[in-house]
């Protein structure tokens, strides 16, 4: 078989939680040529870029992203599972998996083509003007409960 013919791998399940995915938000994500490399196949650095606009899509959407909200992202951590490719429709669904007194971590998975990708998490820190963490407000715990990870 051919390198292109080759039907893709399975994702790694044990890298890609089994979440309360209907619930997420979705955020469909434009792919530019610019993000391929020379293996032909999405840079891994783009990955960041895409959860990053996501993100911004869901905090939009929620009503956080406005004069006032400041919001900084503090840790990252991912797992590729599968590689993306030129022309793959990508969609990140996101949950909130904790609300805590300052900062909410967020995991999400990278779909192309409807096939899990990528698994993140990330953690954003509420920061006040002077970019200091300061507590969440009710309104934004209140925003953010709907989407998040049920047991």
């Amino acid at each position: 078989m051919s390198e292109t013919s080759a039907p893709p791998a399975a994702p790694d399940r044990t890298r890609m939680p089994d979440l309360n995915w209907s619930d997420a938000h979705r955020a469909q994500l434009q792919m530019r040529y610019s993000d391929i490399d020379t293996n032909h196949h999405v840079n891994n650095g783009r990955y960041g870029e895409y959860l990053e606009n996501a993100r911004i899509q869901l905090m939009h959407d929620v009503g956080l992203w406005g004069e006032g909200e400041r919001a900084v992202l503090a840790r990252m951590e991912m797992d590729y599972v599968q590689e993306i490719r030129w022309g793959q429709a990508l969609v990140v669904e996101s949950l909130i998996e904790k609300i805590g007194r300052s900062s909410w971590t967020v995991v999400a998975r990278i779909l192309a083509d409807g096939m899990p990708c990528a698994f993140a998490r990330t953690v954003i820190v509420r920061v006040n003007a002077e970019h200091r963490p300061e507590p969440i407000p009710d309104g934004v715990r209140e925003a953010l409960r709907p989407l998040m990870v049920r047991g």
